[in-house]
Parts: C-alpha cells; structure tokens; sequence
C-alpha cells in the first residue's frame, strides 16, 4: 500500500501492522547500533513469526548499547518496557528520541 499524492481515508479491516513511510526503515540505513535496534524494533512489529529471534536480537544489542554508552539506561529501560508489553509501535517512537541521542553523543565526540 503506498500513499499518492492527495489525501486519501484508508481502512484497514484486520489487524495488521501499519507503518507509514516515514517510520520505516530499511537494513541498508541501520547503519548504528541504534538505528540497527530500530531495525529489529520494526522485525518484531511486523514479523510475528519471527519473533523468539528479533527479541534474542533486541536483548543482545541492549547490552551492547548500554557498554558502549550507560547514559542511555533512561531510554533504553522505557523502550524495553514497551517491548516486554508487546508495544512495538511505542517502542519504535521512543527509539527514534535514542537515535537522537546517539547522534548527538557521536558529534560531541
């Protein structure tokens, strides 16, 4: 489904998950370990039956982000909560603001 260029009211009529262009993001762009846990974020969100492996994914990342950078413990807490409640939609908003952070740690260094 892509969206044209006017306005356009979409139902969907079963319960599949939606992202909209904007919040979608391929594994050539998850190019930092933020956006690659974006990535994985979205694998969950989207692909149910692959979930047992996009978790192991997420869990092992998490660890790796937070020995890199623990000042991320704050964000990386909320967004583990959201994905332990099965919230991937949230999830993936908050790990935009980690993305954003993670760029703002890169240009400081």
């Amino acid at each position: 489904m892509t969206n044209g260029n006017s306005n356009a009211c979409l139902t969907v009529e079963n319960k599949v998950p939606v992202l909209r262009q904007k919040d979608i993001m391929t594994e050539k762009k998850a190019t930092s370990p933020c956006r690659k846990l974006y990535f994985v974020i979205q694998l969950m969100y989207i692909d149910e039956e692959n979930l047992i492996t996009h978790h192991n994914s997420y869990w092992k990342m998490v660890q790796d982000i937070l020995k890199a950078a623990p000042s991320s413990v704050g964000l990386i807490d909320q967004i583990s909560e959201y994905i332990l409640a099965n919230n991937y939609y949230r999830a993936l908003k908050l790990t935009k603001k980690l993305m954003d952070y993670e760029q703002e740690v890169m240009n400081r260094v």
